[in-house]
């Protein structure tokens, strides 16, 4: 008897509905035998910072829209019965024999999250030194200076505001200023 081996295979899924789809797999999963032949359902996400009215949201956003992946052994009906989902259109790579995804694509998908989250965190230090800024938030609201330092490890920022005809040092977040 030949042992058959998990991999993963992309199913092509009604953009927006992928996580219907996931729920629907996992709950066969419980309720059926499928549970012996599919291990993980995943939905690639990344995290997307946005700053909206001075605060910081954060979402999370499909990175890969229109594809859930899954690591099963597709033995017998289990390919059939995975094509017939509801908002499922197919497996990626065919439909008689769908295609498994080559371990070097998974550790790359699965690997792309994280990097895009730490090049998210990189790439959110929309200011330069010498910036003209506009303070948002707090007493020093409406006040406008110039940016001295940055500091990305802490997410500060040192501004230079003219108070009173001086020169202030005021250390704020990146959120709490506008830029001019």
């Amino acid at each position: 008897m030949s042992v058959v081996e998990r991999k993963w295979y992309v199913l092509r899924a009604v953009s927006g509905k992928e996580s219907k789809v996931k729920e629907f797999i996992e709950a066969e999963m419980r309720n059926t035998d499928l549970g012996e032949y599919v291990f993980q359902v995943l939905i690639p996400t990344e995290k997307v910072y946005q700053v909206r009215n001075g605060k910081k949201i954060v979402k999370e956003r499909t990175y890969l829209p229109g594809y859930v992946l899954v690591e099963a052994v597709l033995v017998g009906e289990v390919a059939h019965r995975l094509r017939n989902i509801t908002n499922v259109i197919g497996f990626l790579g065919g439909m008689d024999h769908p295609v498994p995804l080559r371990q070097s694509e998974v550790n790359r998908i699965l690997g792309t999250v994280d990097e895009l989250q730490e090049i998210n965190e990189e790439m959110a230090i929309p200011y330069n030194i010498g910036d003209a800024v506009k303070v948002s938030v707090g007493p020093f609201s409406g006040f406008s200076g110039v940016v001295e330092e940055i500091s990305a490890d802490k997410r500060k920022l040192k501004v230079m505001v003219k108070i009173f005809g001086r020169k202030t040092p005021l250390e704020l977040g990146f959120t709490d200023v506008e830029k001019e």
